[in-house]
């Protein structure tokens, strides 16, 4: 397919104009990008600021993320999910102190060794912290390119992407790779938009855009259907007695390794099946009542949830339980977001 003409001007004159103000902008050093960039993995920037700033008062570097005990480290990251990315930044960072004298490596080949460092992050990285003339192609960017080019091949194949990288790295002046890369980002978020109308009369490529001329843009980009979720009932019990709320640590490995819950058991119960589980337990119970029905989706699972608020005697916490003030639930213990709407009932 032949190359549109160069789109680089018109898109850092766009960026200069309209760039939000973010902190890791402000303050583009290595680290800063790096965990800004893990955090907006599948999290939008409004609810991933909060987070940044609070992660960065404690772990103001490497050397602190390295040395954070992981159960702090999991509540810093408390309601963004996808554990393993919190996981993999300190597994990152411990290599980092170890090898790298506790700075990231300014090489692009050298990131993607790091755990949790992709094609996508190592580009960010490269380009933003470092100045390197490499590309970051984004879900945003990959929508962009799809619609400049009226390109209808699925977005989520290997073959596309690649295919995209090399028009993005063809029109990239490498003088300013990372002002390019983040312009292109930053279109996709404000102007070209997903899920709706893009907002083609702002955008500064509109006059070089072959699905605006072809009137496609609705139509873009494609993206191949994902296969069905695996849906499981989970019965959901709060549980309070006189030392606390009971909470749950998750097993080391699998969904939600190592996190803490209400008590969960992956199926459906009957009223009489719980207060039958209750008093396996050694739990003398006082009052059972249903909270609403909730469900939380994961990547390849959907959980439907029935909660229940249970009152019980003092007892003591079943294997692998603690009873947790209120204060240890905001300050100690982290429950993920697939929780969210029982932590009312928690507290």
């Amino acid at each position: 397919m032949e190359h549109l003409a160069p789109i680089a001007p018109a898109l850092l004159d766009w960026f200069e104009q309209n760039a939000r103000t973010l902190p890791f902008r402000q303050d583009p050093t290595p680290y800063h990008i790096w965990v800004s960039e893990i955090m907006l993995q599948q999290t939008r920037v409004a609810a991933a600021l909060e987070y940044y700033h609070r992660w960065m008062e404690q772990l103001p570097t490497i050397q602190h993320l390295a040395d954070c005990p992981e159960e702090k480290l999991h509540k810093l990251w408390e309601g963004l999910g996808y554990y393993n990315r919190v996981r993999n930044l300190q597994k990152a960072a411990q290599i980092v102190c170890e090898q790298y004298g506790g700075e990231l490596p300014g090489d692009y080949n050298t990131l993607l060794t790091l755990p949790g460092i992709g094609e996508y992050t190592a580009g960010a990285i490269g380009s933003i912290a470092f100045g390197l003339p490499v590309v970051a192609v984004d879900g945003n960017v990959l929508r962009v390119f799809s619609r400049l080019y009226n390109d209808s091949r699925d977005i989520l194949s290997p073959a596309t992407r690649r295919a995209f990288s090399q028009w993005v790295q063809h029109h990239q002046p490498p003088e300013r790779a990372g002002d390019y890369n983040q312009a292109l980002m930053e279109l996709g978020a404000l102007v070209c938009l997903p899920g709706g109308q893009p907002l083609c009369h702002q955008c500064p490529l509109a006059h070089l855009c072959r699905a605006k001329a072809a009137g496609t843009q609705l139509e873009l980009p494609v993206k191949k259907a994902a296969k069905a979720r695996k849906l499981v009932d989970v019965t959901l019990l709060v549980i309070h007695s006189p030392q606390g709320c009971l909470v749950q640590q998750r097993g080391k490995k699998g969904l939600l390794a190592g996190l803490w819950q209400p008590l969960v058991v992956e199926q459906a119960m009957s009223q009489e099946q719980i207060l039958a589980h209750l008093e396996e337990l050694g739990f003398t119970v006082k009052e059972l009542s249903p909270l609403a029905p909730a469900r939380h989706i994961f990547s390849h699972v959907e959980w439907q949830m029935q909660g229940w608020q249970v009152s019980v005697e003092e007892a003591p916490a079943p294997k692998g339980c603690q009873w947790a003030s209120g204060e240890e639930l905001e300050e100690r213990y982290p429950i993920p977001g697939a929780f969210k709407a029982y932590r009312p009932a928690m507290k």
